[in-house]
């Protein structure tokens, strides 16, 4: 169990949920880092565009893509196809994507990542979890969903409590404790980490008894 996995690159399949950051804006197109060996390509094409609506792209639109992402946003995406050279092409059409805010990014190795059904979760605590298959998980610090209209461009900017910067803070820790472990991240294993972890400050959770004592409750109670 306490064997840490290597976090090595992840290539990808079709159909796989994506947390992503843009690295570069180009014509008709942006570069993401997916933690793959090459950046993948995200489309203007392959976009919802504000509106909500699938057009044709304008030249308008092409010179008004940094408004939509820019270098460094996070984005949360779906693996459309594969190029040839293995690099991955993503989309953002179905509105649950498209740009992240008011949250933390953590890297875990992606084979703690299981393919299942859904990678998006909302916790009872209030915050929102989504499991990327490739080693990128979000928190964010609320489960409200931001304004759709704009095709999922648009940031909720509003100051996040410190009750919920708290919480995201205490995830984070709880998912690298997991990470560290080698225990398989999934809402269940998360939830059971972040309630045995309440007897330490979420800043002593990184420390070597905290980390052997959230990871063995959690271990014990996710084989009960």
């Amino acid at each position: 169990m306490f064997s840490p996995l290597s976090l090595s690159s992840e290539q990808g399949e079709i159909g796989d949920v994506i947390v992503g950051r843009i690295t570069e804006v180009q014509q008709s197109r942006w570069k993401v880092d997916t933690n793959s060996k090459l950046d993948s390509v995200l489309l203007l094409s392959s976009v919802n565009l504000p509106g909500g609506e699938l057009r044709r792209r304008s030249a308008e639109d092409e010179q008004t893509m940094r408004r939509y992402l820019q270098e460094g946003d996070l984005i949360c995406a779906e693996v459309q196809s594969t190029y040839q050279d293995g690099s991955l092409s993503l989309h953002t059409r179905v509105l649950k994507y498209g740009k992240l805010s008011q949250g933390v990014m953590v890297k875990v190795p992606p084979a703690l990542i299981k393919r299942k059904k859904t990678h998006f979760h909302h916790l009872a605590n209030g915050a929102t979890l989504i499991l990327g298959n490739n080693g990128y998980v979000w928190i964010g610090a609320s489960s409200q969903s931001t304004d759709k209209s704009e095709g999922g461009f648009t940031q909720d900017l509003t100051r996040v409590a410190h009750e919920d910067r708290e919480i995201c803070a205490r995830l984070r820790n709880c998912v690298l404790i997991l990470s560290t472990c080698n225990i398989l991240l999934t809402d269940t294993s998360v939830t059971y980490a972040y309630e045995e972890s309440g007897k330490y400050k979420a800043n002593e959770l990184l420390q070597p008894e905290a980390i052997v004592d959230v990871a063995l409750l959690t271990h014990h109670r996710l084989n009960q």
